[in-house]
């Protein structure tokens, strides 16, 4: 990051703002143990103010003459959020005002508890961590069969020592170290999966407010928006984030997951070697309970969209109703003298009536027998090369090919690909490079440049010419 990145974003940022406020050290401490430590969602006015309110007592009642706290509960949260600290709004279905922590808050927090001396830092586990996720890095993108199998070989092997081991009676258990190093990353990655969980949200309401934005602000056709909002939400939800939150989501859902996570945080509980966290007792119905608030919101652009398009009926209907008093009030007016020069043109004279039962019934056509059977006894000799001279491009190849070579957020010409990954196919595989569209790689020709890409086809070299393609990663 260059200076004025820094620059923009220690006036901007609201978690540098939290950090530089005046009342830095009230706000982290009380917001950050009623959301974040806790773990609570979308609270009542009241509620809050309440806490608060407490929280204000506490601090003024060593100077109650002169309070550092002066004013009400109510200012200090209007204030937090409009500086982008609180979410503030009305649920349905609810007259109260709530309030919801950001990330920004989250991010802050997290960032001032990282400052804290720790008494036990494990290692371990978190390289137990790095080397497990390397290996579903690998092998989950290994092609090769036989090596697949080998390394499925290994661990089955692994495992079989191991159930060997146990039937002799040796047992090796974790020692209390392991076990605290253990623990203390399970509650670091369960509550950094809430902050998570704010922020994807935080997201999701950002469409939700540009799709409001849009209605409220659109003058063309339904079409034409109904493309323009279905196509941001497909974007979202076909992004990195939103197919991992949706996985997540999936597996969260599972109930077979849900039982095995309360037993095994109900067997963590147990453990005497442990100083165990309570809170961290009921984390997974926590994430239940953040993911649906996300999934909530995403169901409002759906609610958004019915509601525009309701909207939108309604007032066709209205128009039609209006035209048709109009001719009406016309007729009416000249009915005693009507014009000699009035005329009305129609297309047709009736309205053309089909009958249900005047359409043919549907009729099965007899199955057609093909006998491609060749008579063995024919002498005549059959042409066979046009089987063997088909043409298939493998455009999963081709898209693996381009991520080997562009990285992400990134682009590279189509000749720079072909000259590392020479053509196989002659110009059916130029074709195949074009019509590439996975979800993370975009093929855009530049019809003012042109290029040349030298083509092999029955051992006769030629020269295609064709626009500049760049293709990219996003």
């Amino acid at each position: 990051m260059d200076y004025d990145e820094v620059e923009l974003l220690r006036e901007r940022h609201p978690a540098w703002r939290l950090l530089r406020s005046g009342n830095a050290a009230l706000t982290l401490s009380f917001l950050g143990l009623f959301f974040v430590e806790q773990g609570r969602g979308a609270t009542a006015a009241s509620v809050l103010s309440e806490a608060l309110d407490d929280e204000l007592y506490l601090r003024n009642a060593d100077t109650p003459d002169e309070p550092r706290f002066p004013r009400r509960p109510e200012h200090y949260l209007d204030d937090w959020a409009e500086s982008g600290w609180l979410r503030r709004f009305y649920p349905l279905g609810s007259d109260e005002v709530h309030y919801d922590a950001l990330p920004a808050l989250e991010r802050a927090y997290a960032w001032l508890t990282g400052l804290q001396v720790r008494a036990f830092v494990g290692t371990e586990s978190r390289l137990q961590t790095v080397l497990e996720l390397l290996r579903q890095i690998v092998h989950g993108t290994e092609a090769d069969p036989d090596l697949r199998l080998a390394e499925l070989q290994r661990r089955r092997d692994e495992i079989d020592d191991q159930m060997t081991a146990v039937r002799t009676g040796e047992m090796p258990m974790l020692d209390p170290t392991s076990l605290r190093d253990r623990y203390q990353q399970f509650a670091a990655t369960a509550r950094d999966l809430l902050s998570d969980f704010r922020e994807v949200e935080e997201n999701f309401r950002a469409l939700d407010r540009s799709a409001r934005e849009r209605i409220a602000a659109w003058d063309g056709s339904k079409g034409e928006l109904l493309a323009d909002l279905v196509g941001s939400r497909a974007d979202i939800a076909g992004s990195d984030q939103g197919r991992s939150f949706q996985a997540f989501y999936d597996f969260l859902l599972s109930e077979d997951r849900q039982d095995e996570l309360s037993t095994l945080l109900a067997r963590v509980e147990q453990l005497a070697e442990l100083d165990t966290d309570r809170r961290l007792r009921t984390v997974h119905y926590d994430w239940s309970e953040a993911a649906e608030r996300t999934q909530h919101t995403v169901r409002q652009i759906s609610e958004q969209l019915r509601r525009f398009l309701d909207d939108q009926v309604w007032l066709d209907n209205r128009r039609v109703l209006d035209l048709i008093r109009q001719v009406e009030s016309a007729a009416l007016s000249v009915r005693d003298d009507p014009p000699a020069d009035l005329q009305l043109d129609l297309e047709e004279a009736s309205v053309g009536i089909v009958l249900p039962f005047e359409r043919p019934l549907y009729d099965t056509r007899p199955p057609t027998r093909v006998d491609s059977l060749l008579n063995p006894e024919a002498d005549a000799e059959v042409d066979i090369t046009a089987l063997f001279s088909q043409t298939y491009v493998d455009q999963a190849r081709l898209a693996a090919q381009v991520r080997s070579v562009v990285p992400p957020s990134s682009g590279a010409l189509l000749t720079d690909i072909v000259e590392l990954f020479p053509l196989r196919h002659g110009a059916a595989e130029i074709v195949g490079y074009l019509a590439l569209h996975d979800d993370d790689i975009e093929v855009v020709a530049d019809e003012d440049e042109q290029t040349h890409l030298d083509v092999t086809e029955g051992g006769r070299v030629r020269r295609v010419r064709l626009p500049r393609v760049t293709v990219r990663r996003r």
